[in-house]
This record gives C-alpha cells, sequence and structure tokens, in this order.
C-alpha cells in the first residue's frame, strides 16, 4: 500500500440502510477506470430486508465520486506506474458513505516466493515446536 484516496459512493437509499446494518462485502472487490470516471467492481451490498422493489443488484457495478483532477492522477498511476486500485474501507463522514481506496503494487514473483519460503519455514518451527512441548 503505497497511497490512500478517499471517494464518495454513488447509492441508493435501501443500499445506504444495508451498510449501516453492516451487510457489505469488499473482500472481491476492485477499482477501474473508464472513460475518465471511476467505478467500484465485486462490492457486495446485501439487499435490504424491507427493501423489497426498491432493492439493487447487489453485485451491481457502483460510480466513486472524486474530483476530475484527482481521478486523472489516478489514471496515471495506474496507466503508466502498474499500481491497482483496490478498496479498503467504508466508512461514514457526517451521514454520508465514503470508501477508502489504497494504490497498491503487485508483488514480483521472487517477493512471492520469499514469503512462501518464509511461511513454510514459520509453519515448519511451529511444528516442531509442537511436538517437543508434548
Amino acid at each position: 500500500m503505497e497511497k490512500k484516496y478517499e471517494a464518495g459512493i454513488e447509492l441508493f437509499g435501501t443500499e445506504v440502510k444495508s451498510i449501516r446494518a453492516g451487510t457489505l462485502n469488499l473482500k472481491d472487490a476492485w477499482c477501474s477506470i473508464q472513460s475518465g470516471e471511476l467505478f467500484v467492481n465485486g462490492m457486495h451490498i446485501s439487499p435490504y430486508e424491507k427493501g423489497n422493489i426498491f432493492n439493487k443488484d447487489p453485485e451491481r457495478v457502483r460510480k466513486l465520486l472524486m474530483h476530475k483532477k484527482e481521478i486523472r492522477k489516478l489514471q496515471a498511476l495506474v496507466k503508466q506506474d502498474g499500481y491497482t486500485l483496490v478498496p479498503l474501507s467504508v466508512y461514514f463522514k457526517d451521514a454520508r458513505v465514503k470508501l477508502e481506496i489504497g494504490a497498491c503494487r503487485g508483488k514480483k514473483n521472487y517477493d512471492k516466493r520469499d514469503t512462501i519460503a518464509k511461511r513454510d519455514a514459520e509453519r515448519e518451527m511451529d511444528r516442531h515446536m509442537k511436538e517437543r512441548n508434548r
């Protein structure tokens, strides 16, 4: 995580009520820039139980609200420097829903191998310590 940004989200009333109830999942979400506008994909907001016909698709693509200048800056980061925009958290700020976006870089292959090796070594140490303490 190198840089963090704050963006508003274009939502419907029942979606805001669902977020207040805590039925939001950002696990598989990512952000994309299309024709100068910022969108969040894969963010799941469960339908509001009392919303009936007003409920929208839980997985729909939602527009994010930022200044054009900020969006252009993010677009330059994504295109030139190889960053990925990832939603980090959702919170309320003065009764408005905000999304925190992080500009992240993917790991190189050697970094991934190093992380896997460290994890395996730690797991092996824990296994030996567990056997020793029996």
